[in-house]
């Protein structure tokens, strides 16, 4: 038995209930030899004090009281969790995504699932995903670019140039860029920065030498990556907006505008529509639509392709 006044007691308390320990009043009146109503009146103590500190810091930490245990534990706030379905439908896609090496996303996974999930069902919610973690295949890179990828949104968000060492997908070549950073982006399995080059001659360099929309730039690619002190200015009216390019880019494959025209042969036209978000149905007729849409570069292409028969190119 340890007999120790009140703030001895609370503070042995708080610190077992931050290391996650669940605290029982019986088993606690009789470790200080007080009553279980001091217990109880320390134990509100601890809730206030969670609670105040919730408010003033935006901590999560709550005193509750589990049923199961029947006894007091720390947990997390409701604010502060994801619904079951939320958690199952996040980790889903995370995995589909495979993003990251498979370090990276098991750690992921599992701090997601610590720290957003309620206690009494990360079980379940672990089960659940077991089978697609153990499975998983990481992309063939395998390179850790998280850091970069921080250091890249930092720049953006200061307007920071940036000097960074790339190498080429199309000859594996390491080229030596000075860019400004505009945007970070996802797409089929990679993340991208999109960024304007300086210094460079566009003639030999671009396919298109009065383009003047972002280049675009494998984030796991760079290889070296410095952020400087010169800051760069983009007026308002002509900021980057990644919504927006984002609707009118494929497979993450820069270059001019463009418009295109066909018809999709099919029972129903939302897959095309999902795919291409600024597609508009012209006309539909004999079970076949005809369909515009405005695209960046050349990756409009490459999904038509992909679509074989279904897809009837019309020449504007």
């Amino acid at each position: 038995m340890v007999k120790k006044d009140k703030g001895f007691r609370m503070l042995s308390m708080y610190d077992r209930l931050v290391d996650g320990q669940v605290l029982f009043k019986s088993e606690e009146a009789d470790r200080f030899e007080v009553n279980e109503k001091s217990i109880q009146r320390d134990i509100e103590e601890i809730r206030e004090y969670l609670d105040e500190q919730a408010v003033q810091t935006g901590g999560r930490r709550q005193l509750i009281y589990d049923h199961r245990q029947h006894g007091y534990r720390i947990g997390q706030s409701e604010c502060g969790m994801l619904s079951n379905e939320e958690v199952l439908a996040v980790t889903k896609i995370l995995l589909d995504s495979r993003a990251f090496p498979r370090k990276e996303m098991m750690s992921i996974l599992d701090r997601l699932l610590s720290c957003c999930v309620p206690q009494e069902n990360q079980k379940l919610a672990g089960e659940l995903i077991a089978n697609e973690k153990h499975h998983y295949i990481e992309l063939r890179h395998k390179k850790s670019f998280l850091k970069n990828m921080w250091e890249i949104g930092i720049a953006i968000q200061n307007k920071r140039y940036i000097e960074i060492a790339y190498e080429r997908g199309s000859d594996y070549k390491v080229v030596n860029r000075k860019v400004q950073p505009l945007a970070i982006m996802f797409s089929e399995y990679y993340f991208y920065l999109a960024a304007h080059i300086e210094n460079i001659d566009r003639e030999t360099e671009f396919e298109n030498a009065n383009d003047k929309f972002p280049t675009i730039y494998r984030i796991d690619r760079i290889q070296k990556l410095e952020m400087l002190k010169e800051q760069f200015k983009i007026p308002y009216r002509n900021r980057f907006e990644e919504g927006e390019y984002r609707k009118r880019i494929q497979f993450m494959q820069g270059g001019r505008m463009q418009r295109t025209k066909f018809w999709y042969h099919g029972i129903n036209a939302e897959a095309v529509l999902d795919r291409l978000p600024t597609a508009q149905i012209l006309k539909e007729e004999d079970g076949k639509f005809l369909i515009v849409a405005e695209t960046f570069g050349k990756g409009i292409d490459m999904w038509l392709r992909s679509q074989g028969d279904r897809i009837e190119i019309v020449q504007n």
